[in-house]
């Protein structure tokens, strides 16, 4: 057997490195839709080059973050581009919520045995979520482990890099009682509370609509809204932004509060989500249950002076902060 004929011993151990080059070629496009100004050099370094400038006092606020179980719902529906963009979200809508501004995002997705129709599935959706948020996919890494991951298997991680005025950045501290409480609406589950949705929802036909309007598998894969057009051009009223992921409502408010104060939520002050009606009923779940595992159709609370209550399009106002610690749903 010739050389050119020879599949080499890193094939024969399972790592297809021309499987991981047609990857490469067929993200290119992608990526480059992505690009800011500031990126200097391409795909395919070892590393990647953003030039920090027009800022006074930067600071750099970081996010890491990944997908969870919501991935074997992308592989029991054989969907897997919206995944990607659940990637992006989690990162960006978390520093968000310091107030920065996404600025470029790296991503690391470990599989197997490679498919290049899943892999460039999942980054198209990566770069989507990017040019959601407006940051850079600046680069990533692609690895193949035979071994590590079961067929057909994956998993995805990815940080965002952001970046505030030091006289901008949101602590929360100007937080006062009588302040108001927003709640941008959330696209569905977003991607936290998926080993629970999996357990209820095992046996039911993903096909079936079940009053969702949709199949129910397509409602489960409905990806996380990402803020950051709504709220970086309000950035001036703002006193705190909560990201309600995992812990819901009871263990994310209470992260962005002074000491001494809390919320009161108005339960009924947004419209309810039928996933987390059905979600509801199915697992027989409780309030406390469900504030605490689901967004329950917030993905974002904003806090802001009473006076600037309106001033946020498309948000709910669903309570008020008080002079009392915890999170009270009324």
């Amino acid at each position: 057997m010739s050389d050119s004929q020879h599949p080499g011993a890193y094939a024969q151990a399972g790592v297809n490195i021309e499987a991981g080059n047609e990857v490469v070629r067929r993200i290119q496009a992608a990526v480059k839709s992505t690009r800011r100004p500031e990126v200097m050099g391409g795909l395919g370094g070892f590393g990647g080059l953003f030039k920090l400038a027009k800022y006074n006092e930067p600071i750099l606020v970081s996010g890491a973050d990944g997908v969870g179980t919501k991935l074997l719902v992308a592989e029991r529906v054989g969907q897997h581009q919206s995944v990607g963009i659940d990637l992006v979200a989690m990162s960006v809508n978390d520093i968000l919520t310091l107030g920065a501004e996404p600025l470029f995002f790296l991503d690391y997705f470990a599989t197997g045995k490679l498919e290049p129709d899943v892999t460039v599935q999942v980054i198209e959706g990566i770069a989507e979520g990017c040019r959601q948020s407006g940051c850079a996919l600046l680069g990533g890494e692609t690895a193949e482990m035979p071994g590590m991951y079961a067929p057909g298997h994956y998993d995805l991680a990815g940080f965002a890099v952001g970046v505030v005025e030091q006289d901008s950045v949101l602590d929360g501290s100007s937080i006062q009682a009588g302040d108001k409480v927003l709640g941008l609406p959330s696209s569905g589950i977003h991607s936290n509370g998926y080993s629970l949705v999996r357990k209820l929802l095992a046996d039911h036909d993903w096909s079936a609509s079940y009053e969702l309007g949709r199949p129910l598998g397509e409602a489960l894969l409905e990806p996380t809204r990402i803020y950051v057009a709504d709220l970086l051009p309000h950035r001036d009223i703002l006193k705190g932004l909560v990201h309600i992921t995992g812990g819901g409502f009871y263990e994310n408010l209470p992260r962005i509060l002074p000491a001494g104060l809390g919320m009161q939520i108005q339960l009924g002050s947004w419209p309810s989500l039928p996933i987390f009606d059905m979600l509801a009923e199915v697992g027989n779940l409780s309030t406390r249950d469900l504030y605490t595992t689901f967004n329950m159709g917030i993905g974002m609370v904003a806090i802001v002076r009473p006076e600037h209550a309106d001033r946020i399009k498309g948000a709910y106002l669903i309570g008020e902060v008080v002079a009392d610690e915890g999170v009270e749903l009324i």
